[in-house]
């Protein structure tokens, strides 16, 4: 563990950690003084530099970060997630076990992202219908990323929507419906192009 690291009080840090320079783990999220929300990071963990990892966090095994992630408070991530260089996870997401979180990602609060499902880089979740109406914060719903399913590269899905499992979302689509399990949408509006069964591979 690099002595450049910044830990704060609270963090419960796994056997076997490897922790770069300039990381901060722990920061205490507005509103909170330090060591007032306890972390937790799995046995394994690859942080690497410049990853800031707010407060209240419960991470599992085998946990990846890139270079300059920033993860917020209060959220969720199951074992052997792994979140790419610049990603920003907001504050109150689910991540379960398996998921992959490529380079340049923006998750935002109240977004679920279940086992074994791909973001590709650069994709951007969404969670404010009506951003900066009086009543925003209050009705915050990012979208439902179910078990397995695949976005695309620089796609980009609107608030609230449900990417069933096991579909696959084209590269650059705008994803403003839900989208069936096991199907493949592409497009802006994304449409449904086929059946995951009918695919090549």
């Amino acid at each position: 563990m690099s002595d450049t690291a910044k830990i704060y009080p609270g963090v419960q840090l796994g056997e076997g950690a490897d922790v770069a320079p300039f990381v901060l783990l722990g920061v205490p999220p507005r509103g909170h003084k330090e060591g007032d929300l306890s972390t937790v990071i799995g046995v394994g963990a690859t942080i690497r530099s410049h990853t800031v990892i707010y407060a209240g966090n419960r991470i599992g095994r085998g946990f990846q970060t890139g270079h300059g992630t920033m993860i917020r408070e209060s959220n969720d991530i199951g074992d052997d997630v792994s979140i790419g260089s610049g990603t920003v996870i907001e504050h109150h997401v689910t991540i379960g076990r398996g998921v992959r979180v490529h380079s340049g990602a923006f998750i935002p609060e109240y977004s679920t992202l279940e086992e074994g499902c791909w973001i590709g880089p650069c994709v951007v979740l969404t969670n404010a219908k009506y951003p900066c109406s009086p009543e925003v914060k209050n009705n915050l719903k990012g979208p439902t990323i179910r078990r397995g399913a695949k976005i695309g590269a620089n796609s980009t899905l609107l608030p609230g929507v449900e990417v069933g499992a096991g579909a696959l979302v084209g590269a650059g689509s705008v994803v403003v419906r839900d989208v069936a399990p096991h199907t493949v949408v592409a497009g802006s509006p994304a449409r449904f192009i086929k059946n995951i069964s009918d695919l090549p591979y």
